[in-house]
């Protein structure tokens, strides 16, 4: 078995520029599991599917898919459904789908290759037998430069006519659109990379200089081995929590209620709210970790956390298990901002409460600039940090979306500095949408703080730019792994 290093390293080594392509399959090797299921799921909950037809999916589904006439099958079955309806419709039911199902499948050892090959500017990819509905989604979020998929028949009126469009990119019908890609973009498929997880791609793979294999089946493990391909056994992502996820769950939430009850009890014994509130964060943050079984690493500028207090704390949002963790980091002293329905979570929202944490409502840009400021005032005249996180909202992925400017605006009026905290892997610990955690280890990076003196309103935009590159940078080059060597020269030099 070959390590995610490994494969980043043997990227590094390759030739840079966009004759070199990095083709990536979807289902099982983007993924775990099958986009398709998310679709059929979806149908199963609102009743669409009849037994008929339920029978015939999941017989198709024991059988599984080794031959043309097996996916020629599933896809009457897909394409079929969706008969009648619009492209517009089903690219946005599409995207529904994708953040609230499919992006917790992401094999995020898969989204670093993919990064890779970004940095040394190759072409990427995704090459899928699927739809444009499942795969477009996804590769809007990875930021790909070409989609090939099995193209879908529309009339006049833009409808879905039931049928295929096309070739199916199946097998030797992915092999091909390949070759017809390379050809088109003359890419050199002899210094190029192929990832695939399906037997019906060893065509695909053959093409390409550096094959490998990403969580194969039994038949591609058995020839990579023989061929001497790499094969790299991700993660699995998504699927329903087990009975270990759900008590460790259970002990983190316990855990926080523990440090809660410790923060009142001695809060009111000293009378001080600061203890009630540190002694909660504190307590409750190593508790519900340790519980949860989930450890925080801090690769780089641990200082920074403590030396520009009182400041404004920046933080990448993946899921409700940044709140622990920024408990943990900052311990102290410290405030933040929550969307309002966060008042109303068990055990989290009186926390946050005893915080004198900001309530936004996103929908009210009034009440949400309102509610911020207190928040000025307690940096000003408390010496009280601020937490919040710029993007707004939970990404599905490890993406980072646009920053919003209110944490801007706080720093600039409060004239305190900024630190960005950077985090990685919360999203693997517990997903966007999950109500369950697993284990792992979050790992973080503390940036140096950024001045605001002399910021203003009208060089505003600028500067939140500024730090946003700030968070790619080093999300895409993270401390003590390997960096293109394009990057080490220029820096050398």
């Amino acid at each position: 078995m070959t390590s995610l290093p490994e494969l980043v390293e043997r990227i590094h080594a390759a030739d840079p520029g966009p004759r070199t392509l990095a083709a990536f399959d979807y289902d099982g090797t983007l993924i775990t599991g099958y986009s398709a299921q998310a679709f059929y799921d979806h149908r199963i909950r609102r009743g669409e599917i009849g037994p008929v037809e339920l029978a015939r999916t999941l017989l198709a589904s024991t059988r599984g898919i080794h031959e043309d006439e097996d996916f020629d099958r599933f896809l009457e079955l897909s394409l079929g459904a969706w008969k009648g309806r619009s492209e517009k419709e089903m690219l946005e039911f599409g995207t529904k789908l994708f953040r609230s199902n499919i992006a917790s499948r992401l094999h995020s050892e898969v989204w670093r290759l993919v990064q890779a090959h970004q940095a040394m500017g190759h072409t990427v990819v995704l090459a899928s037998s699927a739809t444009r509905f499942q795969v477009e989604p996804m590769a809007e979020e990875l930021g790909v430069d070409e989609v090939l998929c099995t193209p879908v028949e529309v009339d006049a009126d833009g409808r879905l006519t039931g049928r295929v469009g096309g070739r199916a990119l199946w097998g030797r019908g992915k092999a091909d659109a390949l070759v017809a890609c390379a050809e088109r973009l003359d890419a050199d498929l002899d210094r190029s990379f192929a990832y695939s997880n399906g037997r019906e791609d060893v065509p695909f793979l053959e093409l390409a200089g550096f094959p490998a294999a990403v969580c194969p089946d039994d038949v591609l493990r058995r020839v990579a081995e023989d061929r001497g391909w790499p094969i790299l056994d991700a993660k699995p992502r998504g699927g329903r929590p087990g009975p270990v996820d759900v008590a460790r769950t259970a002990g983190m939430w316990a855990g926080l209620a523990t440090g809660l009850g410790a923060g009142i009890g001695l809060g009111l014994l000293r009378r001080s709210r600061k203890t009630l509130v540190d002694v909660s964060v504190a307590v409750g943050a190593e508790i519900a970790l340790q519980a949860a079984g989930i450890d925080v690493e801090v690769v780089e500028g641990e200082e920074h956390l403590w030396s520009s207090r009182p400041c404004v704390f920046l933080l990448n949002h993946q899921s409700q298990i940044d709140v622990p963790v920024m408990m943990k980091l900052l311990r102290q002293d410290f405030t933040g901002v929550a969307k309002k329905e966060a008042k109303y979570v068990p055990i989290v929202g009186p926390m946050l409460m005893a915080a004198g944490v900001a309530f936004l409502d996103r929908g009210n840009t009034k009440q949400a600039k309102d509610a911020l400021a207190p928040a000025v005032r307690r940096i000003r005249e408390e010496g009280i940090s601020l937490a919040i996180a710029p993007e707004g909202t939970r990404s599905p992925t490890p993406k980072l979306a646009p920053f919003k400017k209110g944490a801007f605006h706080i720093a600039m009026q409060a004239e305190v500095p900024i630190v960005p905290i950077v985090l990685r892997n919360a999203g693997e610990v517990m997903w966007r949408s999950a109500q369950t955690v697993r284990p792992g280890t979050v790992q973080v990076a503390v940036l140096p703080p950024v001045d605001t003196s002399d910021w203003t309103a009208e060089t505003l935009a600028d500067h939140v730019e500024e730090v946003r590159n700030m968070y790619l940078e080093k999300l895409a080059h993270w401390p003590g792994e390997p960096v293109p060597p394009s990057l080490t020269a220029g820096s050398a030099s």
